[in-house]
């Protein structure tokens, strides 16, 4: 006897269906990586939820330098979500009733950070509060450039992890 599908079964089986381009649409609101959404792509089909998710870290790992950038450029800097977009919103919840005296301070390391590294300062915020986005900017400032950008891919493959999860259960 077959059990019943699951909604996130339902809605895997759709993402195997889909056409390549709509998915690659679907991907990049995920991460803005033109190649993180190719491999993934290509991993398809995904015989369950963890096979989704190796397929997010199998692309992760294999992004350079330029695919980083591009997956980072889809990201808000934190303590200012995009306004009107629910997912930054959603992420960044955790600025959201700060003291404007810590928010002045994120801003600020949020500056010197992109000054030295070339791009935004990039966590996976979901759960996080202003006061730990801080002092995980201050932690990680003092970091190589090699060593920061392997702290963002992993960073950036919980991001995915999350967006995948929500792509699955809440459509």
């Amino acid at each position: 006897m077959t059990q019943p599908a699951t909604p996130a079964s339902t809605t895997l089986d759709r993402v195997n269906a889909v056409e390549d381009g709509e998915l690659d649409t679907l991907l990049l609101e995920i991460c803005s990586s033109p190649t993180w959404a190719k491999l993934v792509r290509l991993a398809r089909p995904f015989r369950d939820e963890t096979a989704l998710h190796s397929a997010n870290a199998n692309a992760m790992a294999a992004l350079g330098t330029a695919d980083l950038l591009d997956a980072m450029a889809g990201h808000a800097r934190i303590g200012t979500p995009k306004p009107g977009d629910a997912t930054s919103e959603r992420e960044q919840a955790g600025v959201a009733g700060a003291e404007q005296q810590l928010l002045d301070a994120l801003a600020a390391a949020n500056a010197s950070y992109e000054e030295k590294f070339g791009h935004v300062f990039l966590i996976c915020a979901t759960g996080r509060t202003a006061e730990t986005m801080f002092a995980a900017i201050r932690e990680r400032y003092p970091n190589d450039a090699a060593t920061e950008r392997e702290i963002v891919r992993g960073e950036l493959g919980k991001i995915n992890d999350i967006r995948l999860d929500r792509l699955l259960h809440e459509s």
